[in-house]
């Protein structure tokens, strides 16, 4: 029988009002799990990604965020990804807004330490937001893919890509280029 913790857990409107200073947390089901920095590779291909969709984007209403900006996935999870991209937010009155809870497109970049959560709970997490189209794996190591994208309401394509493939974004009707998210240069 499983027991209620000896602590409250908290909401994501608590967790939104806390500063964690230079320390980076998520909120997991009510209770705050701190967050690691990422590697040098990692920031590369997150920076590719949000570069290459706000060139494609500006003007359209939508916009790419990288790892600051907040999706509210349920009340009491408050998750960073990688990169996001939300549509009709970019009015000056969300200029302070810390959470979004409508995007329409999600990168994760996979690491070692992340990718077990990454794969499983916010997988699960991001498939239940109604305004979710596409999530996208990063694999830094291999260069690889794995594309989730709403085939109906409640119907999902997953596919993992063993060669590079291009990522079609179609609520964004965008092609990402493979090229383009691994650059180096």
């Amino acid at each position: 029988m499983a027991s209620e913790p000896a602590y409250p857990l908290l909401s994501a409107a608590d967790f939104l009002e806390i500063e964690f200073g230079e320390k980076k947390a998520e909120l997991d089901n009510g209770v705050i799990r701190m967050m690691a920095g990422g590697t040098a590779r990692h920031a590369e291909v997150q920076a590719n990604i949000v570069a290459w969709l706000r060139q494609r984007l500006r003007g359209s209403g939508c916009r790419p965020y990288g790892s600051d900006m907040a999706t509210l996935t349920h009340s009491r999870s408050i998750r960073y990804p990688d990169v996001s991209v939300f549509c009709g937010r970019d009015g000056r009155e969300n200029d302070n807004t810390k959470a979004f809870d409508d995007p329409r497109v999600i990168f994760e970049v996979l690491s070692a330490g992340t990718a077990r959560t990454d794969l499983r709970i916010k997988l699960d997490e991001y498939k239940a937001l109604d305004s979710i189209d596409t999530i996208v794996f990063v694999d830094i190591a291999t260069e690889r893919l794995r594309i989730v994208q709403r085939t109906a309401v409640h119907g999902w394509s997953d596919v993992e890509h063993g060669e590079p493939v291009d990522v079609p974004l179609p609520s964004l009707r965008l092609t990402i280029p493979h090229d383009e998210i691994f650059a180096r240069d």
